[in-house]
């Protein structure tokens, strides 16, 4: 007994000391992982985790790589990871003046060029769902699956809440924010404008996921799904726009099926 009660005690040590390591790796600002490639004129910071295919990691508006830091330590496991701070966003470079979904789509498909990798998988979180698509369209030899979350196609009220558009508006309006704050909001309020016939010429498989009580509307998800050709639909319950770090698990396992389909 007295054996088996040292080896239970090592064990919880083992993993409770993996947690600890997993939960002080400092996603985002990682200089053991990251790195910077210099891509369509801007400092684009990525960094890299496990070993295997490549898979890429697209976070949402103004946030960062640290967004998934609740994915990163379980798909490592599985894929090399190459999480990708957006342009003006994290700590990659970029300017007010030039930016947009389309540009961000051609920063990673040229990053990928750039690092001599021919397909990868692709996970997007709202705006980096909306690129992770513009993939799949502009550059579709470089995406061999898609999952992609909280995306929307459209920039107006058949996709998201006019409530939605309002608080936008105010940080655009607001002299307080930053001129990163305005422009990254000004994009969502102008951008994206994806033609649902456009979403027909993807060729790759893809996943269209999205909680039930997102910000993006139903109904959008609904015909994004419809629009791509043998796409996947997962709407998880219970679940808000966040579901990547709401229910990580289920949402981590979901996508991994997914891939290994």
């Amino acid at each position: 007994m007295k054996k088996i009660f040292h080896l239970l005690a090592a064990l919880l040590l083992c993993i409770s000391g993996a947690f600890a390591q997993s939960d002080s790796i400092p996603y985002g600002n990682n200089p053991q992982a990251g790195h910077y490639e210099m891509v369509n004129g801007i400092q684009l910071y990525y960094e890299t985790y496990g070993s295997g295919e490549p898979l890429v990691m697209l976070h949402g508006n103004g946030g960062s790589i640290d967004a998934f830091r609740n994915q990163i330590p379980f798909f490592q496991k599985h894929y090399q990871v190459i999480a990708i701070d957006s342009r003006l966003q994290g700590k990659s470079g970029g300017s007010p003046d030039t930016i947009s979904y389309e540009l961000m789509a051609s920063d990673f498909c040229t990053l990928l060029d750039q690092l001599n990798i021919k397909s990868a998988y692709v996970l997007g979180w709202s705006d980096g769902g909306i690129d992770g698509i513009l993939m799949a369209m502009n550059c579709p030899d470089k995406v061999k699956k898609l999952a992609a979350s909280g995306a929307n196609t459209v920039p107006d009220t058949t996709a998201l809440s006019q409530a939605d558009f309002d608080e936008m508006k105010k940080v655009v309006a607001d002299p307080k924010s930053s001129i990163k704050e305005k422009t990254l909001n000004q994009m969502m309020i102008n951008q994206p404008s994806i033609p649902y016939a456009d979403l027909g010429k993807i060729k790759c498989p893809v996943l269209i996921m999205a909680g039930d009580r997102d910000m993006i509307k139903a109904e959008h998800t609904l015909k994004i799904y419809q629009s791509i050709p043998g796409a996947s639909l997962c709407i998880f319950p219970d679940s808000h726009h966040g579901v990547c770090q709401q229910h990580p698990d289920l949402f981590n396992e979901t996508v991994l099926t997914f891939f290994n389909k």
